[in-house]
């Protein structure tokens, strides 16, 4: 099963690569700029797999690049607090 199917394990799955970036000196900024690039990647390159992701890149579609940047920090805050 991928990391993508099942929206949980995805928010696992970022949630432990947030930690990490973080534990290795990562500051907020660069995480939220990495975690943009992540959600860029996924809305061109990624068929949705579950109706949570297939809303983000409904989200992500309609939204200019500042919302883009608020929809990715969002993300890390909510898998950095799950």
């Amino acid at each position: 099963m991928s990391v993508l199917s099942n929206f949980d394990q995805w928010k696992e799955f970022l949630g432990d690569r947030v930690e990490q970036a973080v534990e290795a000196g990562m500051s907020n900024e660069k995480v939220s700029n990495v975690a943009f690039r992540v959600g860029e990647y996924l809305a061109d390159k990624v068929d949705p797999k579950n109706e949570q992701e297939r809303l983000l890149q409904e989200m992500w579609n309609v939204s200019n690049e500042e919302d883009r940047h608020a929809l990715a920090r969002v993300m890390v805050n909510l898998v950095a607090n799950h």
